[in-house]
């Protein structure tokens, strides 16, 4: 584990608790509609106060839609819902310009009517249901935090967050979302099956009368706050280290790689995986109330970082291998105690 360095303030000490605070305040409340499902709604948090954005891939009827609407209402911020479908349009999600006659003038002039992408939380249900012209658009928010519109651009209001839905077992009418989109997304959260005691919950809650009320615990400018905390958590050189570690082992023909990644993989994770291993970890710690990042932060969210940014080839296809399997391998394989990395020789072609 690192050793960690002395770069918060006391005042920041106090904020951590907030944090901490607002983390099981909106928890406790999302409880109150969502049963289960802890650790999608613990990574979902972390993408928030990270600044990143977020994807849940799950079979239907698994409350993905209600968790990010049910956590929007948590949160003192606009929310907007855009069900993707193959006939929507960049101008259907972005905005467009009309034309408005004023009527102090009497003149013509161009008006720019805002689409659904200008909010706070944006829900991308379905993502993968629209063509790669609208998903363009999307990237561009997702990116650089702006739409264009014509020759204009406009800046979105921050925060902003896009969480997005995918469903794994359809695929007709569905268009693949390109490798740099989903880069752009710090997780791939699998959303699973509820155990039997969730599943008896959730026949019971939902069939009865009951309604809750929830109460938004966090404003905006409270998780702009949250969101600058984040990024003055430290990490100690080892902990960025063992990030690297394990990214640059995904690259085929990278010194040192191990040999199942040749056998396994068609292309690994870039420079943006690392970054997000990192603030991540970052994240992960002030939820659990330390002051400093950890490896075993970076391991406990390598999978939801990692499993979208490789991709596996036809050989692991036929031996039932997963991106999700190969992350694990790495993890087995990856020294996490402090020095053991610089002294491993197959380290020191990879940091060569």
């Amino acid at each position: 584990m690192s050793t960690p360095a002395p770069e918060l303030a006391a005042s920041d000490m106090e904020s951590i608790e907030k944090l901490k605070g607002a983390f099981d305040q909106v928890r406790s409340q999302l409880a109150k509609v969502i049963v289960g499902q802890e650790d999608v709604i613990e990574q979902l948090l972390i993408a928030m106060f990270a600044r990143a954005h977020c994807i849940l891939e799950g079979v239907p009827g698994l409350a993905k839609t209600l968790m990010i609407s049910t956590l929007s209402q948590t949160l003192s911020l606009n929310f907007s819902r855009i069900q993707f479908t193959p006939d929507l349009m960049p101008a259907d999600i972005t905005g467009t310009e009309v034309i408005e006659e004023n009527k102090s003038t009497g003149h013509r002039e161009f008006k720019f009517l805002p689409g659904p992408l200008f909010a706070n939380v944006v829900l991308a249900d379905e993502i993968n249901r629209t063509p790669p012209k609208t998903q363009a658009a999307l990237l561009e928010a997702m990116q650089e935090r702006q739409v264009t519109v014509g020759r204009t651009r406009h800046k979105l209001q921050s925060p902003f967050f896009v969480l997005a839905t995918m469903n794994p077992i359809e695929q007709e009418g569905t268009y693949n979302l390109p490798e740099a989109q989903q880069d752009r997304f710090m997780f791939k959260v699998f959303v699973k099956y509820p155990s039997y005691k969730d599943e008896f919950e959730i026949a019971r809650r939902t069939t009865g009368l009951q309604s809750e009320e929830l109460k938004p615990v966090l404003t905006g400018d409270q998780i702009l706050d949250l969101q600058t905390l984040v990024r003055k958590v430290p990490v100690t050189d080892h902990v960025i280290r063992y990030c690297l570690a394990i990214v640059r082992q995904t690259r085929i023909g990278e010194p040192g790689a191990p040999k199942f990644i040749k056998d396994w993989l068609s292309w690994g994770a870039g420079p943006r995986a690392v970054q997000n291993l990192v603030l991540a970890a970052k994240a992960r710690a002030l939820l659990y109330n330390r002051a400093f990042a950890t490896t075993d932060d970076v391991k406990a969210l390598a999978l939801p970082v990692m499993r979208h940014r490789i991709a596996t080839n036809f050989t692991a296809a036929s031996e039932g291998v997963t991106t999700d399997t190969v992350v694990e391998k790495i993890l087995a394989e990856t020294p996490s105690k402090e020095g053991e990395l610089e002294k491993d020789e197959r380290f020191k072609k990879i940091f060569a």
